[in-house]
């Protein structure tokens, strides 16, 4: 007999979740537990006309546009981080083609995943006012019914699919997370389908025995997946730091080729190695292990 509370699944049958068209918000922020297994994946399955949407979005943006897998980005800021400067690609589509992004402050954003997680229509608040970002999204001016002071109204935003990256869950979905749990739960709450690929699948015993760490509860969840080492090579907190020198070598590939360089780091990374497995045996045991040591020096006690 089917435990119908047992949600794990593949990969690869995870991905069939996403459809062609669907609006997708992705956890963690900028390379902090990325749910980088399960974004690759939806990139090898060839999704298309996606709508991609984070808080802090990294150098997914250009692999995603690249590809041709999404047609539209929203988000409160683009790029891996200062040190690798403005992202060239992205900044060339959005040039072409201004409505490819649209662009929230990050309280905002929140704001838009908190009021779907909360089934409003829409939330107020003062972020916005005196820019430019109200003439470039849905948002809307409006006065308080009691104070008459100038708000701004954020439309609610209804993911079709949340990816969540957790240190570890359940199967039947009870999601645990250490370290900043940023907007995930905003994130899982609003969505109509969650996805939740896990660095361990643990048993429900484990998750009550550590209750007060459980963020996503198993009844919003829809699929669970484990990934060891599913956010590389961004950081998952205490599991293994972020790979910089894997970030320094795509900047260089896409500063001197363009387009061109986010296609051959998709062949190299994506396509090539034919599966998230594959990806992690070309980068190898002792790369992994480095990057869990220096992880676990920063959270050592």
């Amino acid at each position: 007999m089917t435990d119908a509370t047992d949600k794990r699944m593949s990969l690869a049958e995870a991905s069939a979740l996403v459809r062609d068209g669907d609006t997708l918000v992705a956890g963690g922020c900028c390379y902090s537990r990325t749910p980088w297994a399960m974004l690759l994946e939806l990139l090898r399955a060839e999704r298309r006309d996606l709508t991609l949407a984070r808080n802090l979005m990294c150098y997914e943006s250009e692999l995603f546009l690249a590809s041709g897998a999404a047609t539209k980005l929203v988000a409160s800021w683009v790029g891996i981080g200062l040190k690798w400067g403005i992202p060239k690609v992205f900044r060339e589509y959005v040039e072409r083609d201004p409505a490819i992004y649209e662009e929230w402050s990050h309280l905002s954003f929140g704001l838009r995943l908190l009021a779907g997680s909360m089934g409003m229509p829409f939330l107020p608040t003062a972020s916005m006012l005196g820019s430019d970002l109200l003439e470039r999204t849905p948002a809307v001016e409006m006065r308080c019914p009691f104070t008459d002071q100038k708000l701004v109204a954020v439309p609610a935003l209804v993911p079709d699919v949340a990816l969540i990256h957790v240190q570890r869950a359940d199967p039947a979905g009870n999601a645990q997370i250490d370290g900043p749990v940023y907007m995930d739960v905003e994130f899982a709450r609003a969505a109509e389908t969650v996805i939740v690929t896990a660095e361990e699948i643990v048993s429900p015993d484990e998750i009550v025995r550590t209750a007060d760490r459980t963020a996503i509860p198993g009844f919003v969840v829809d699929a669970v997946v484990e990934v060891p080492f599913g956010s590389y090579p961004h950081e998952c907190h205490g599991r293994y730091e972020a790979d910089f020198d894997h970030f320094d070598a795509y900047a260089e590939l896409v500063e001197r080729d363009g387009v061109e360089g986010v296609q051959a780091y998709l062949r190299e990374n994506v396509d090539g190695p034919g599966s998230f497995a594959g990806f992690l045996d070309k980068v190898g045991a002792t790369r992994l292990l480095e990057q869990t040591r220096r992880a676990r020096e920063l959270v050592a006690a």
